[in-house]
């Protein structure tokens, strides 16, 4: 959307504004990164929320019901690409498809890839990185998400699983069949509720990358998130666990990294973290599992953004 970008900078310097001054230069990121953000937020929710009214939770549980091993839990992976953007959100589902006597490993891969990977992302991060770092991403995250969901049902961790999670039961309601209008008003009204819930951390996302890209220096990035420090993966991972905000909250501040010269990987590892291990949303969950199962989901998930941070790092110079 670089002719947003331009328009933009031609209607500050017609207001008398200089646009190579950091200020104004600031200004000029904010706006432009809310309104494309904005724009591609709303047309992407819109159309997600229509694929997802094809998938209510009961309609999930059965799809995920037909499927066995690794199968299932690629499955999970799959749908979760389709529901709601952040971790908070998925908890819910979460619980729900485990009280309904899913295995756990399957509704542990569904948890991992709701919030780190949907079809928002995989758009936006096209327009910031190309088709080829979001196609990947995608895929990666898919693949943390199948590998910690089948290691978890391997070790049998039932029984650290909150009693009252199954005694509460699952109701066994068919969801209505809905009309192609009953369809665009749930698009529409999700598209209102999701933009309410995520424009703040939009706002918070694009001030950060505003301040990033005109105030802090490129050497400084460069030494603390660039190919010369070979922590940088695992500091970025660090730093994004507490932290809380959706994908389009991340965007933002990872491009601006991106253009100061921050590695692929340790930007991607950093968005990965936020997505998936807020700290609000481990809290969540410490309500439905016990500390050693919450224990392994954490290790599990920053073991693997690590890891996928560092192969990104490696093949960089290919995949940009």
């Amino acid at each position: 959307m670089k002719w947003l970008n331009d328009l933009i900078s031609r209607g500050l310097n017609l207001l008398g504004f200089d646009t190579t001054s950091r200020w104004i230069g600031s200004v000029q990121f904010f706006i432009y990164d809310v309104i494309k953000i904005t724009l591609l937020l709303c047309f992407l929710i819109f159309i997600i929320s229509y694929i997802q009214s094809y998938f209510p939770p009961e309609r999930s549980r059965k799809i995920l019901g037909r499927f066995h091993g690794i199968g299932a839990n690629s499955v999970a992976a799959l749908l979760g690409t389709v529901t709601p953007f952040c971790s908070c959100s998925s908890i819910p589902l979460f619980i729900g498809f485990t009280s309904a006597g899913l295995p756990l490993g399957v509704t542990f891969s569904f948890l991992i890839s709701s919030p780190m990977v949907d079809l928002g992302s995989l758009v936006l991060l096209m327009s910031i990185f190309g088709a080829k770092v979001a196609v990947i991403y995608v895929i990666a995250g898919l693949i943390i998400a199948v590998i910690g969901g089948t290691l978890i049902e391997k070790l049998h961790m039932e029984k650290h699983v909150e009693s009252f999670i199954y005694t509460a039961g699952s109701v066994d309601i068919e969801s209505p069949n809905l009309t192609r209008k009953d369809r665009l008003v749930y698009a529409k009204e999700q598209m209102l509720s999701t933009f309410k819930k995520v424009f703040p951390y939009i706002l918070i996302g694009v001030g950060i990358g505003a301040v990033i890209h005109n105030w802090i220096p490129e050497g400084w990035v460069s030494t603390a998130l660039g190919s010369n420090n070979p922590f940088g993966v695992i500091l970025a991972t660090l730093i994004g666990v507490p932290m809380y905000a959706d994908i389009f909250g991340t965007i933002p501040v990872a491009e601006a990294l991106f253009a100061k010269g921050a590695q692929l990987g340790v930007i991607l590892s950093f968005m990965m973290a936020v997505t998936t291990l807020s700290l609000p949303s481990m809290i969540m969950l410490r309500k439905a599992i016990k500390p050693k199962l919450l224990a392994l989901f954490i290790a599990i998930c920053t073991i693997g953004i690590i890891i996928i941070g560092y192969l990104f790092n490696a093949f960089q110079a290919l995949i940009v």
